[in-house]
């Protein structure tokens, strides 16, 4: 076996980033099989299908020419304060949000001891030379080498794919440097190619972390600081083409490396969708959310990730995972497919998916209904899941995000313009009793055809009127939804101006949800003054998906934490306080974002002692030599 050793030569192979898209799709209907091929024969007759439009994949192998590398999404949009006016916008134009935020300032000094004049520096691009050398296994480096497979020694390559989007992966990055990150990052082009690359780190003890789309919030790509043998980041990312369609069984066979928004993007040239959508469907990958057992915002329609795929191929140390036949439902024992969902990139690499797909609805509409206060709210969101009535998204703010949603309004609009269509604030707090300081909005998304829209709408409202709703119109609704791709950005300018601002959800049987809610607000707010927090924290939640026994709530909170030397620290240990408060209240340890190193501590406490003995006789048998040991879950 080769030895390893840290070179201070850097070499690589670098790509340019593609063209820019073009805007709309041509919509068919087609069945578009391929046979099993090898992958330069896979790359001839797919070629064409690589990217967006065909021009290779929308984001580029070197990411951080395009996406921020110490923050959240693309380099050209963030959040900024004018020094002069003294007034917040938010910069670019690939959202519906941008230009001037007049009520934002106003709705940021709700924050106790926030003080946007306090700025700090902005952190400069961290220098190669600063940058750990990496670790080489000469073996492994001159097979790969050989086998002319996609790679980089590149700094800031490596550098970008040693992290996540947690409060500490990016409070890392702006103070210094990991001690650990990978040591080459290498890009697969095909299955095959994986199976080679795999195979080639078990012969040479290697170590792989699988990257897709880099959004985790659980540091799961976190290199091990004790981890001595020379680790590979395997990107994903070229790996992006529909394999084919089948639009008689209304399927499609996918690389798990396609971005959300690109997968979207092909199956609308066959007229379908997949239905996925996820807050971070931009830059999040198909092989990340088979991993991470990912939920989407319509997914009271399209299902979760595990209701949408019919086959996965998974590329273990042992060979590959699969199922001999693609179906949808299978009675042979547990399901293979529920090791691999979760999985966490622990026993092997997700490299091709089969899912489920829809034909793409004809009508979309957006709503909103408001509430005179949250508890309302939640009967009304509750009784529509029971009526399973539910449109395709349905999520409910509390009354501090719905004040912060109406900050982020333009200068264009009154903060009260299109509140309640073409009714007057007086109408609805005076005759109606709402409290600007107590209600809440239900943002909706209808999809289906024309008829059955209709249909759900009239439904939803009738069960709103029931709750005292007032529907609210379109606007708010379809600002409330798209808002979500938007609000990533909010937590960099925070953290410019000293103020930590971080989420975290789990899921809630119906009769604990405002016990939850009420709760871990008030534990928040405890565990601030605890430990040494100078302000009180600013808190919202919001009911995000719903079911039949219960919901998903999301939690935001924010505070000042200048003056505060340990920032990091102190946040954890708030945010393990309102964690084991969601846990004594009933709650999951998560919904959706999956558990990575982040939140392995209460793991055993969740699963029980059995079911941890469980994982890792899987992890054992899989991947005895711990070749994929990124020691997430376990």
């Amino acid at each position: 076996m080769a030895s390893n050793r840290r070179i201070d030569n850097i070499l690589g192979h670098l790509s340019t980033p593609p063209d820019q898209n073009k805007d709309g799709t041509c919509i068919h209907s087609q069945v578009n099989k391929l046979e099993k091929k090898n992958c330069s024969e896979l790359s001839d007759n797919m070629g064409k299908e690589s990217g967006v439009n065909g021009r290779g994949p929308r984001i580029p192998k070197r990411r951080q020419d395009l996406l921020k590398w110490n923050g959240w999404g693309f380099r050209d949009c963030k959040f900024v304060l004018d020094p002069v006016k003294e007034l917040v916008s938010f910069e670019g134009d690939r959202y519906q949000l941008r230009g001037p935020l007049p009520y934002f300032n106003t709705w940021l000094e709700t924050i106790e001891g926030v003080n946007l004049h306090a700025n700090r520096e902005a952190q400069p691009d961290i220098q190669a030379d600063k940058i750990p050398k990496p670790i080489i296994n000469d073996g492994f480096l001159e097979d790969i080498k050989r086998s002319g497979i996609s790679l980089t020694l590149d700094p800031h390559d490596r550098l970008f794919r040693a992290h996540g989007h947690t409060l500490h992966d990016l409070f890392t990055l702006r103070e210094g440097i990991f001690e650990r990150i990978p040591d080459i990052v290498i890009w697969p082009d095909c299955h095959d190619e994986v199976v080679r690359i795999v195979n080639m780190c078990v012969k040479h003890n290697v170590c792989i972390i699988p990257y897709g789309g880099g959004t985790n919030v659980t540091r799961a790509v976190e290199c091990p600081a004790n981890e001595s043998r020379m680790i590979v980041s395997l990107d994903t990312s070229q790996m992006n083409r529909i394999l084919w369609v089948d639009d008689k069984n209304l399927t499609a066979n996918i690389e798990a490396g396609i971005f959300g928004v690109d997968l979207e993007e092909k199956l609308s040239k066959y007229g379908l969708c997949s239905g996925h959508e996820p807050d971070s469907c931009e830059f999040s990958s198909l092989g990340g959310w088979v991993a991470t057992r990912a939920s989407g915002m319509k997914k009271n329609v399209y299902g979760n990730i595990e209701d949408i795929v019919v086959h996965i191929r998974m590329v273990t140390p042992q060979g590959v995972i699969e199922k001999n036949c693609q179906v949808p439902r299978m009675s042979t024992g547990p399901d293979l497919h529920h090791i691999i969902l979760g999985s966490e990139g622990t026993l092997g690499v997700v490299t091709e998916v089969t899912l489920r797909v829809r034909p793409l609805p004809p009508c979309r509409k957006y709503g909103s209904v408001v509430f005179p206060n949250f508890e309302q709210g939640v009967h009304f969101v509750r009784e529509v899941a029971r009526q399973r009535c539910a449109p395709a998204s349905i999520r409910l703010m509390d009354n501090v995000q719905f004040r912060f949603g109406m900050s982020l309004k333009p200068p264009s609009e009154s903060i009260w313009t299109s509140l309640v269509d073409s009714l007057k604030k007086v109408y609805v707090t005076k005759l109606k009793g709402f409290n600007p300081e107590t209600m809440v909005v239900t943002t909706l998304l209808f999809e289906g055809t024309k008829e059955e829209v209709a249909a759900q709408e009239k439904r939803v409202y009738s069960v709103a009127t029931r709750f005292g709703g007032l529907a609210s119109g379109e606007d708010n609704g379809q600002r409330g939804y798209m808002m979500t791709f938007a609000i990533a950005y909010i937590r960099d300018f925070a953290m410019d101006h000293y103020i930590i601002a971080e989420s975290f959800e789990t899921t809630v049987p119906w009769d604990r949800v405002l016990d939850v809610c009420r709760n871990v607000k008030e534990r928040i707010t405890k565990e601030c003054a605890a430990n040494g927090v100078p302000y009180a924290p600013i808190i919202m939640s919001r009911v995000t998906q719903t079911y039949d026994a219960g919901a998903c709530i999301y939690f935001y909170f924010a505070y000042m934490y200048k003056g505060i030397p340990n920032p990091v620290e102190v946040y954890e240990k708030i945010e393990t306080a309102a964690r084991d408060e969601i846990i004594s209240n009933g709650g999951s340890l998560s919904h959706h974002h999956g558990i990575g190193k982040h939140r392995k501590p209460f793991m055993k406490g969740t699963v029980s002692d059995v079911g941890m003995m469980a994982l890792r006789a899987v992890k054992d048998r899989l991947d005895p030599d711990n070749i994929f040991g990124n020691q997430n879950l376990m």
